[in-house]
C-alpha cells in the first residue's frame, strides 16, 4: 500500500466507523463459529497499525506479522512486544503448526500468488486450526481505492471459493457483508470512477454520519453467518486445512 494509506489507517483506525464495525462483527462471528481452545495461539498476517489486536486479543494470544516499517511500529507499541515482518507467501521464520487461528483482513488482494498464500498459511495451523479471511467484492467496484491500495483484484464468492479450493482449503463460511450500506457504497465508487477520482474514499466523514454508519454496519453482527446476507462491500470466508 502507499505510505498515505499506512498514515491514514493510523489517525482513523480507532474512530472510522468501518474500522470499529467491522472489529465488532468479526468477533461476533469468532465467537459465533470457531471454536478455539483454551489458551488459543492467534496470529494477524498483514495487521497494519495493530488495530484489530485487541479484538482478537480477546480470544487468546497473539502474534502479529506487518511488512511495512512504520506501521510495524504501531501495532508493536499497541501489542506490547514485536511484530514479525515476514512477507506472504514465504512467512518465513514463522512457526509450522503453531496457530489454532489465522487472521487475514483485508490481505489476499494485495498478495499477486493468493494460492501460494494459503498454502503457506495453512502450513502453519495446528491440527483443527482456522483461517478467518476478509476480502473485497466485486469487481466491478474496482475504483481509485483499490489502486492506492495497491489490490490486485477483488472477488467474487466463486472465485474467492476457487482460489481457497485450488490451495488445497476447506471453505466452511463464506458470507458478504457491509450489506446495509452496499447502495451507498457501490454508487459512490462509480460515481468516482465516472468522475475520475484518484484518491481513496475513506477519509472521516462528519461525527453524526460516522455515528450513523458504524451503528448500521455493526447491526451485521447479529446476522453474519447467521443468515444469507445480501450483497456487500465485501466477503468473510472461515477456511481450513
Amino acid at each position: 500500500m502507499e505510505r498515505i494509506v499506512y498514515d491514514r489507517m493510523a489517525d482513523l483506525d480507532s474512530q472510522h466507523w468501518w474500522y470499529r464495525a467491522r472489529r465488532e462483527i468479526l468477533a461476533s462471528v469468532i465467537a459465533r463459529h470457531i471454536a478455539l481452545p483454551a489458551q488459543a495461539q492467534l496470529l494477524e498476517i498483514g495487521c497494519g497499525t495493530g488495530h484489530n489486536l485487541a479484538m482478537l486479543s480477546r480470544f487468546g494470544r497473539v502474534d502479529a506479522i506487518e511488512i511495512d516499517d512504520a506501521a510495524r511500529a504501531i501495532a508493536a507499541n499497541r501489542l506490547g512486544r514485536d511484530v514479525g515482518s515476514a512477507p506472504l507467501p514465504g512467512l518465513t521464520g514463522v512457526a509450522p503448526h503453531h496457530y489454532d487461528l489465522i487472521a487475514l483482513l483485508d490481505v489476499l488482494e494485495h498478495i499477486e500468488d493468493d494460492r501460494a498464500a494459503l498454502r503457506s498459511i495453512a502450513g502453519r495451523l495446528r491440527p483443527g486450526g482456522r483461517i478467518l479471511l476478509t476480502v473485497p467484492a466485486f469487481p466491478w467496484m474496482w475504483s481509485a481505492h483499490d489502486v492506492v491500495n495497491h489490490h490486485h483484484r477483488r472477488y467474487t464468492k466463486a472465485s474467492l471459493s476457487g482460489a481457497i479450493s485450488d490451495a488445497g482449503l476447506k471453505l466452511e463460511m463464506l458470507s458478504w457483508f457491509n450489506s446495509i450500506l452496499f447502495p451507498l457504497a457501490a454508487t459512490a465508487r462509480l460515481a468516482g470512477r465516472l468522475m475520475g477520482k484518484q484518491d481513496s474514499d475513506d477519509a472521516l466523514p462528519p461525527s453524526l454520519v460516522n455515528s450513523t454508519f458504524e451503528w448500521l454496519f455493526a447491526l451485521e453482527r447479529y446476522a453474519v453467518g447467521r443468515v444469507p446476507m445480501p450483497p456487500g462491500v465485501s466477503l468473510v470466508a472461515i477456511v481450513s486445512a
